[in-house]
C-alpha cells in the first residue's frame, strides 16, 4: 500500500513471475497420479464439479444477496473458480490423505484451468464487465498449463538428484514470487485498503464466511459419499484450498480493482483454515477411531 506507484508499473512482471512460480512448484509433480483416474473416477469428478460449479453458486448467492454489487459479486465467484491450490498436497501429506489422488486432481485442474476460468468469469461478469475471454484463455495456458507440464515432464523424464536440487534450488525463489505477486497486485487495490470503511470489513468477513464454508461443505460431503478418512481428507483440502495467485492476476489484468477485493482477501485465510481443519481432521479420526482406508461409523 506504502509504494502502490512502485508496484503499478511492476504489473507487466506478473504473468512471468507467476510462470516460473508455476513451473518450480510442478517439478515435485509426476504423471503417477494419472492412474488414480481408473480408480477414483467419480471422486476425481465430483471434486471437479464442487470446485467450479458448486462452490461458484455458493459465492453468487451469499455476494448477490449481502453485498448486492455486481463487480464484488464477479470477484467472489471468481474466487472460488480458480483451480485448487497446489499448496493443498502439501496438507493432504501432513494429514494422511490420499497422495496420489491429490496429486491427480491438481494435475488435471490444473490443466482444465484455461478452459474453465474463462468460461466462469464470462458467465460471472454477464453483459456489464466486457472481458476478453480468449486473452484469459492463452494468458493461463503460458502462465499455467505449459510450466505445470513442463516441470511435471522434466520430473518425469529427467534424473531424480538432479530434479530435486533444482526443485531446492527454486523453493526461495517461490518464496519471493509469492511475495512480489502480493505486493504488485496489492497497488491495484492500495486506493481502497489506506481508506478502511465498513465496505472493506464487510467484504473481509465475507470472504471468511465463503472460504470457511468451502471446507466445512467439504468435510460434510465427504463423510456421506465416502465415509473413508483418507479420501475425506483429500477432498477437504482439493477443494478448500484454491490458487489464489491465479485469481488475483486474472482478477487486476482483465477487470476492474473492484473485482480484485475479494480475490486478494482470500489469501488472509486459506492457510490459517487449512491449519484449523488440519486439527478438526485429527480430532474427527480420533472420535470414529480411523486408520487410512478406514471406513466412518455411524
Amino acid at each position: 500500500m506504502i509504494f502502490e506507484k512502485v508496484g503499478g508499473h511492476l504489473l507487466f512482471l506478473v504473468p512471468w513471475i507467476f510462470a516460473f512460480m508455476t513451473f518450480a512448484g510442478s517439478l515435485s509433480i509426476n504423471f503417477e497420479g494419472l492412474k488414480t483416474l481408473k480408480k477414483y473416477p467419480k471422486f476425481i469428478f465430483i471434486t471437479i464439479l464442487f470446485l467450479h460449479v458448486l462452490m461458484p453458486i455458493w459465492a453468487y448467492v451469499l455476494s448477490a444477496l449481502i453485498v448486492n454489487d455486481h463487480l464484488l459479486t464477479v470477484g467472489f465467484i471468481l474466487s472460488v473458480a480458480v483451480p485448487t491450490g497446489v499448496t493443498s498436497f502439501i496438507w493432504i501429506n501432513i494429514c494422511k490423505g490420499n497422495i496420489p489422488l491429490g496429486l491427480s486432481i491438481i494435475l488435471i485442474d490444473t490443466i482444465l484451468s484455461p478452459l474453465i476460468i474463462p468460461l466462469i468469469a464470462k458467465l460471472a461478469a454477464g453483459q456489464i464487465v466486457a472481458i476478453d475471454t480468449t486473452s484469459i484463455m492463452i494468458d493461463l495456458l503460458w502462465m499455467i498449463a505449459f510450466p505445470s507440464m513442463l516441470g511435471m515432464l522434466m520430473n518425469e523424464w529427467g534424473k531424480s538428484e538432479f530434479v530435486k536440487k533444482l526443485s531446492r534450488t527454486f523453493a526461495p525463489f517461490q518464496k519471493v514470487s509469492i511475495f512480489l505477486i502480493v505486493f504488485i497486485n496489492s497497488s491495484v487495490i492500495a486506493p481502497y485498503l489506506k481508506n478502511i470503511s465498513w465496505d472493506i470489513v464487510g467484504i473481509i468477513l465475507l470472504v471468511l464466511v465463503v472460504s470457511l464454508s468451502g471446507y466445512t461443505f467439504c468435510l460434510i460431503i465427504g463423510h456421506f459419499l465416502w465415509r473413508r478418512i483418507d479420501l475425506i481428507t483429500t477432498f477437504v483440502f482439493t477443494g478448500g484450498m484454491r490458487n489464489i495467485a491465479v485469481g488475483v492476476v486474472v482478477a487486476s489484468t482483465y477487470f476492474p480493482s473492484r473485482v480484485v477485493l475479494p480475490v486478494v482477501f482470500g489469501m488472509l485465510f486459506q492457510q490459517v483454515l487449512a491449519s484449523q481443519f488440519s486439527k478438526g481432521l485429527e480430532k474427527y479420526r480420533e472420535k470414529f477411531n480411523l486408520n487410512v482406508g478406514n471406513e466412518v461409523k455411524s
